[in-house]
C-alpha cells in the first residue's frame, strides 16, 4: 500500500550512478523504486521496489510508473539514468545500421520523453510541499562532438532540448527539470563519471524549492559550474 514517505523512481539502476542515487535517497528516508533489465523483482523489499524494464520498449516506462504508483505511491523525484550508443568508425558516422539507430533513439529520446511525461502527470497530483523533480543523466554530447558517438549525441541533444523546454514551461507549477552532466575541472568531458558525485548533486536539486539552471554541468567536489554560457533561460 502507498505510504507517506517520499518516493524516488530511478530508471536505469546500474552499479555506478543508479545505485549511488538509490543509496543516497534511501538514507534520507525515501522509498526507492529502481527499474532496469537486470533486476529481479522477487528481490524487492519494503523500502526498495525492483522493476524489470527494457527501455528499448517505451511501454516498459509506463508500466514502471504504474507499479511504483501502486506499491509506494506517486514518485516526487524521477531520474532517467539510461543511455545507449552504437559506436561507428570515427570517419564514417553513417555506417550506423538503421536498426541500431532506431533502438538507441528509443532509449535515449522516446523513453525519456515518456518518463518525463509520466513524471509530470504524477507531479500534478502531489502536494505543494513535494519535490517534483525530474533529472535526466546527460553528458557533454549536447554541446560537443565525440567521434564514434553519433547516435548518443543525437539522443543527448534531444534530451537536453526537452529538459530545457520543460524547465521553462513547468516552472510556475513548481515542477523542476534538470540535465546532469559531470565534467572535469576545466570543463572538458569526463568519461569515468562518479556515481557518488551525481547522487550528491541530485539530492541537492531535489531539495531545492524552485527551478535552478536546467543545464547542471558540475564538477566532483565543487558542484554546479556553468561551462556552457551559450545556453540561456527563456524566462
Amino acid at each position: 500500500m502507498p505510504g507517506t514517505s517520499p518516493v524516488i523512481l530511478i530508471l536505469g539502476a546500474g552499479p555506478n550512478i543508479g545505485q549511488a542515487v538509490a543509496r543516497t535517497f534511501a538514507s534520507k528516508g525515501y522509498k526507492v523504486a529502481v527499474a532496469a533489465r537486470s533486476l529481479n523483482e522477487a528481490d524487492s523489499t519494503d523500502n526498495q521496489l525492483n522493476i524489470t524494464s527494457d527501455f528499448a520498449n517505451s511501454d516498459d516506462v509506463v508500466n514502471a510508473f504504474k507499479k511504483v504508483n501502486k506499491v509506494f505511491g506517486i514518485p516526487s523525484v524521477v531520474v532517467y539514468n539510461v543511455s545507449a550508443s552504437t559506436l561507428t568508425p570515427p570517419q564514417d558516422p553513417f555506417a550506423l545500421p538503421l536498426a541500431a539507430f532506431n533502438r538507441d533513439v528509443t532509449i535515449n529520446v522516446t523513453s525519456a520523453f515518456v518518463a518525463a511525461q509520466q513524471a509530470a502527470f504524477g507531479f500534478a497530483q502531489l502536494p505543494a510541499s513535494a519535490s517534483k523533480t525530474f533529472i535526466y543523466t546527460g553528458n557533454i554530447l549536447n554541446v560537443a562532438i565525440l567521434p564514434s558517438f553519433l547516435d548518443q549525441g543525437i539522443g543527448k541533444s534531444a534530451g537536453a532540448h526537452m529538459i530545457w523546454a520543460a524547465s521553462a514551461a513547468y516552472k510556475d507549477r513548481g515542477f523542476k527539470f534538470y540535465y546532469g552532466d559531470e565534467r572535469k575541472a576545466d570543463g572538458t568531458a569526463k568519461y569515468r563519471v562518479d556515481g557518488e558525485a551525481h547522487a550528491k548533486l541530485y539530492w541537492e536539486l531535489a531539495e531545492e524549492k524552485t527551478q535552478g539552471p536546467w543545464l547542471q554541468t558540475f564538477v566532483k567536489g565543487v558542484g554546479y559550474k556553468n561551462f556552457d554560457s551559450q545556453y540561456t533561460s527563456s524566462s
